[in-house]
């Protein structure tokens, strides 16, 4: 049964072939038709609507819907009226009707067609996004850029009831006072302060997904330094992925500001490292395991099994798959990385190819104080058990995610994930028979993972401040997670066994910096929302490093990763006595802290002043056991 619709689309094409083919004679002979010819006309009109209307069936050309005809639907249109144009002459012909029908009305009829198809669908459309009638609806806005994605949300705009776009603002010079979708370009975007005051605007839209870290930088920073509200296009990736559309603007946020270019991988390598292959991410569930998992899946792996402690973390992970991924086959699993029971299990199940690492304790002050045994415990034990279990069941690559704070650490967590840099590289070295290449990748803070410093922010300024910094020189480099976790993926292809990678990390940031920014792009002032100064907490540094003295970093193929040959030997007796130690009961924090000083030389502990803290106990002799197999 036709579309109710579709049938009054057809009645109006028919429409239009009649009005058509009557408008032809009518101009051939300047709208005064002899009475010869109106018998022609009256003769031939049927032959001509019927034939016309089976190539307009033919073509397709009820599939589509007005309300966004677009260039597809006028190629159409075309070649439909094209070629019923070459066939009515000929079945006039055979039906002994062509010679009362003058040429040039063959000619004239099938442009007349064409106009009057296309025009009625193109003013349909125009009227549907309310460009028929100019309106004043909607708040007015600048557009920064005018690319692609530009033209895209203009498009977009002209049905909005909440935005109506006055301008464009772009640095090309050769673009200034031409148009684009009916709307000005105004001049290049340092403009924007005079354009915002002239026009009344009061916000702003960067539409440059594509664009540079830096360009989008500079842009946000231009409008907010105005003083309009500032907001964005999705990013590229989003974009790409199809979970939003261009015309799903939001507020800038910090991320946007420090974002960098995108990752170029190695697609090919890590189609071989990934696909078709048993995956299992420890800490599935955290912001760096959930981010790692969604990469992986991109590369379609035969399985994706989720380990993790936290039933919540597990759950959220599961259905964000189900929802978004469902055609990815996933394990969940509820388990202890220091389970060798649950790890051998596990791992003799479902036989994973390639294992990435990133269950861990990272909060630095929590790991501090009454918390530091169960980091150590965690961070290195942990690490040591799914090592274990990688070597016993024949894993091919072993990732371990560490940090910038494993650098000549100055806290309990730090030293953590240094020792478990060290149990990777001691069994790199002591079972040469295992296929299993191990291979860790140091880097700094990523915005918005749990616990980070953004999210503190966040709140801090709903609930109208103080923003509350440590201290007025605090740096720390940052990058956003799934920069993060491509990088991860990236040197885990690269690595052949025992490198530690360091992410390009860039330049570091001023934490009093960051949170001046967020205040600004809340659309608040520091007068407005007050930054404290709380002074460092225990085990913090002033800022952060990416190399211990002594290590040195060489080039690799990928220009945001560098490649670290650390120093140290760590033997089957030092990974023994390693083991017997984090055996032990509980240890409280002094004890703990003056060990940690045999294991991590490079270790000192930072009080909350900023100064060295001094040991409280000589270290107990280590003991010596045989080496654990």
């Amino acid at each position: 049964m036709i579309n109710p619709r579709s049938l009054l689309v057809f009645l109006h094409d028919v429409a239009a072939a009649c009005l058509a083919w009557l408008v032809a004679y009518w101009l051939r002979f300047n709208l005064e038709l002899p009475e010869r010819f109106s018998l022609g006309l009256l003769e031939t009109l049927g032959p001509v609507v019927l034939i016309q209307s089976l190539f307009f069936f033919a073509f397709g050309l009820y599939r589509g819907i007005w309300r966004f005809a677009s260039l597809p639907d006028l190629k159409r249109i075309v070649t439909a009226v094209g070629l019923g144009a070459l066939a009515v002459p000929m079945s006039l012909y055979m039906l002994n009707l062509l010679k009362d029908v003058p040429r040039s009305v063959l000619l004239l009829y099938p442009l007349l067609l064409v106009m009057m198809m296309s025009g009625s669908r193109i003013l349909y459309r125009a009227w549907k996004d309310g460009q028929v009638l100019s309106r004043e609806k909607g708040q007015p806005v600048l557009i920064l850029g005018t690319g692609d994605a530009a033209a895209t949300l203009l498009r977009d705009l002209a049905s909005s009831q909440e935005w109506r776009a006055v301008g464009l603002l772009v640095d090309d010079g050769h673009q200034h006072g031409r148009q684009l979708r009916g709307v000005p370009i105004l001049g290049d975007m340092a403009s924007i302060a005079e354009q915002a005051r002239r026009l009344g605007v009061g916000h702003a839209i960067i539409a440059m997904p594509a664009a540079s870290a830096a360009k989008r930088r500079r842009a946000a920073e231009l409008a907010a330094a105005a003083g309009l509200g500032v907001l964005t296009v999705p990013s590229f990736a989003d974009l790409i992925s199809g979970r939003v559309s261009i015309s799903q603007v939001r507020k800038v946020e910090l991320e946007d500001l420090l974002g960098r270019d995108q990752v170029q991988l190695d697609d090919e390598g890590l189609h071989r490292l990934l696909s078709d292959k048993a995956v299992l991410v420890t800490g599935a569930g955290g912001s760096i395991g959930s981010e790692l998992c969604a990469q992986i899946a991109r590369f379609a792996p035969r399985l994706l099994v989720f380990y993790d402690i936290s039933e919540l973390a597990l759950y959220a992970i599961e259905q964000e798959f189900v929802k978004r991924l469902p055609q990815v086959s996933i394990v969940c699993i509820a388990g202890d990385v220091r389970d060798d029971d649950r790890l051998a299990e596990v791992f003799g199940k479902y036989r994973p190819d390639v294992v990435f690492h990133a269950a861990a304790y990272k909060h630095v002050p929590l790991m501090e104080n009454d918390n530091a045994w169960q980091a150590l415990r965690n961070n290195v034990l942990g690490t040591w058990s799914v090592t274990r279990a990688a070597v016993a069941h024949g894993v091919g690559k072993f990732v371990l995610i560490s940090t910038d704070k494993a650098v000549n650490p100055s806290s309990v967590m730090g030293a953590s994930k240094r020792l478990a840099e060290m149990v990777c590289q001691s069994m790199s070295r002591t079972a040469p028979a295992s296929r299993t290449s191990f291979v860790m990748v140091r880097f700094g803070n990523v915005l918005g993972s749990s616990g980070s410093v953004i999210p503190k922010f966040r709140e801090q300024i709903a609930l109208g401040g103080p923003v509350t910094v440590t201290h007025p020189e605090v740096m720390r480099y940052f990058m956003l997670i799934p920069e993060a976790a491509q990088l991860v993926l990236q040197a885990g292809l690269m690595g052949e066994g025992g490198e530690i990678f360091v992410l390009d990390m860039g330049e570091p940031v001023k934490i009093v910096d960051l949170a001046r920014d967020m205040i600004r792009l809340s659309g608040f002032s520091e007068e407005d929302i007050r930054i404290e100064f709380i002074g460092l907490r225990r085990g913090e540094k002033l800022s952060e490093e990416l190399l211990a003295d002594g290590e040195k970093t060489l080039p690799t193929p990928h220009a945001k990763l560098r490649v670290v040959r650390a120093n140290g030997s760590y033997d089957e007796n030092w990974l023994a006595d390693l083991h017997a130690w984090l055996s032990r009961p509980g240890l409280d924090e002094a004890a703990v802290k003056a060990a940690l000083r045999h294991w991590v030389p490079e270790y000192q502990a930072v009080g909350s002043d900023g100064g060295i803290e001094e040991a409280q106990i000589t270290p107990e002799p280590v003991l010596r056991v045989a080496a654990v197999r």
